[in-house]
């Protein structure tokens, strides 16, 4: 006998922490799935009801007598669809599981308890939770379904214990973050475990913005024989439809929707304009406003604003002192009147003379050096942060990844701010990004881009006056922090020993600079934060 199941991929936006907001986007995607889609099933990501990661709340007992309204309210409502969803539970004990429940007929029929519990890069679910043993397998219009979280399927025995209990398919539910190789590596890992156990598999993925990480949704079905047969689209919420089809013994997914998937810089680039999107909205932030200094990085800062918000929530101001360049005044100006923002332009010559005279007897006797090249970058912080408080408007800062690493940037200067878009961007990524949303119509100055970099904080200063050329920095970059090379590994690689050391050197040392730093996009597999901890005072060297 032929049966039909349809299962949704209920792929949604959850805000940590509103669980009640929440419960109202569950309810209106799954009576939505159940009214346009005919779905049977509808199954959400990983702890839904609570957003992913919640951190520290999961401490919070009351948190618990929460969820367990939601869970109620959604047996309550959700009478006509079977709703496969995520939550934390905390038992009699004290102890906290990584939950997932199916809820059929106003009742939680079955729930699952998550075995796998990373405790690596931005993970840390060991901290929290009690890891489960056992499958759970439930049986609904004669299809056998298993439930995994998360990263259950990235190991064998999960989906082989599910197998066994006899699953004719596994659902999968995610809160998995968004990184540059993400995407390719959840299909080859589901590959793998669909080569391993013969069944097909649902996986299902969070899409928004959460602090420093984005979830790109992207969730997909594939089939026992390795091949993605539906395709959510990534970087929004959806609502995908999944059709099973129970032969004699077997479950066929049939061919379904498959929304095309962006692709190099573009997916980099979504993932930015999620990030800032969902962090400005979800905080309550009216807008944002940044300095735009005619350089490359505060021009890419700035299209990655007004492409996420809407130039009616973007600010930018210009703040020229005597070593900024004419052609940097113009292109600012060019660039915001392309964009339509709001634009000022504030020189700072006299405030930085009116602290030159009030430090004058401090510096008697001293030579100018990185001090008075710092002082301007505080000035325009603090500008910045005058207009912020006044306006409600967050900062955004402009920094890169490479001179994130590196500590090129100034305390209290041009690192002030709420988010910071480029954080784990290195500059020759910047360069590409720039070029890329430049090809979806042009709207940063065609010379921002080709110029060489300056921080214009002194006559004729350049970038590379202090730092070897951008492509051997973010190489070394690369290989030190994302793949723990040691210096000797790197230099046997044909770099120059005094460059790797250097930038060895300059990385250790800038550690308490990061730690003082906005939060950023995560979009790499090693980003500075929680995916790489480090201590400010160590005097350990290779």
């Amino acid at each position: 006998m032929t049966q039909n199941v349809t299962v949704v991929m209920g792929q949604i936006d959850p805000i940590v922490g509103d669980i009640s907001g929440n419960v109202d986007l569950i309810v209106a995607a799954a009576k939505r799935a159940r009214k346009e889609l005919s779905a049977d099933i509808i199954v959400f990501p990983e702890m839904t009801i609570t957003g992913y990661p919640p951190e520290d709340l999961l401490l919070r007992e009351g948190l618990y007598a929460q969820v367990n309204q939601a869970l109620s309210r959604l047996c309550e409502e959700l009478s006509d669809i079977v709703c496969v969803v995520g939550y934390p539970m905390m038992d009699e004990l004290g102890e906290r599981f990584n939950m997932a429940a199916w809820i059929e007929n106003g009742m939680i029929q079955a729930s699952y308890i998550k075995q796998n519990l990373p405790n690596y890069s931005v993970f840390d679910e060991q901290r929290y939770f009690t890891a489960g043993h056992n499958p759970c397998v439930v049986e609904y219009k004669g299809i056998h379904f298993g439930i995994l979280i998360c990263e259950d399927i990235w190991k064998i025995t999960p989906c082989t214990q599910a197998k066994e209990a006899g699953a004719d398919v596994i659902l999968n539910l995610n809160a998995s973050p968004f990184s540059e190789e993400k995407h390719q590596d959840r299909i080859a890992t589901l590959q793998r475990r669909v080569d391993e156990i013969k069944k097909p598999i649902i996986y299902v993925n969070q899409v928004g913005g959460q602090d420093d990480l984005v979830f790109d949704g992207g969730s997909f079905a594939m089939c026992a024989e390795g091949d993605v047969c539906v395709q959510a689209p990534e970087f929004k919420t959806d609502l995908t439809p999944v059709n099973l089809v129970k032969q004699a013994d077997s479950v066929v997914i049939l061919e379904g929707v498959k929304a095309p998937l962006f692709e190099g810089e573009a997916r980099i680039y979504e993932a930015l304009k999620m990030g800032v999107k969902d962090y400005v909205v979800k905080n309550g932030f009216p807008g944002v406003i940044l300095g735009l200094s005619g350089g490359i990085d505060s021009a890419l800062t700035l299209a990655i604003a007004v492409d996420a918000l809407g130039a009616d929530k973007v600010e930018a101001v210009m703040m020229p002192f005597r070593y900024t360049a004419e052609i940097s005044k113009e292109d600012a100006a060019q660039q915001a009147t392309t964009l339509g923002i709001q634009y000022q332009s504030i020189p700072i010559e006299n405030m930085y003379s009116a602290f030159e005279a009030a430090l004058a007897s401090s510096f008697e006797g001293k030579e100018a050096d990185l001090t008075e090249e710092n002082l301007q970058a505080r000035i325009r912080g603090t500008l910045l942060m005058a207009i912020s408080n006044k306006s409600g408007k967050m900062v955004l800062a402009t920094s890169n990844k490479s001179e994130v690493a590196v500590g090129y940037s100034t305390l209290y200067g041009d690192m002030v701010g709420g988010f910071s878009p480029l954080k784990d961007v290195p500059k020759t990524l910047v360069y590409r990004l720039a070029e890329y949303r430049n090809s979806l119509s042009e709207c940063i100055p065609e010379r921002v881009i080709t110029r060489p970099p300056s921080a214009e904080l002194r006559p004729d200063q350049l970038d590379q006056d202090s730092l070897p050329d951008y492509d051997v920095l973010d190489a070394i970059i690369k290989h030190y922090v994302k793949l723990d090379k040691t210096p000797d590994e790197i230099i046997a690689m044909g770099y120059q020993e005094g460059e790797v050391r250097k930038v060895i050197r300059l990385i250790e040392r800038s550690e308490y600079k990061r730690r003082q730093s906005a939060p950023g996009i995560k979009i790499t597999q090693r980003a500075f934060g929680r995916d790489r901890r480090y201590p400010i005072t160590s005097h350990y060297s290779e």
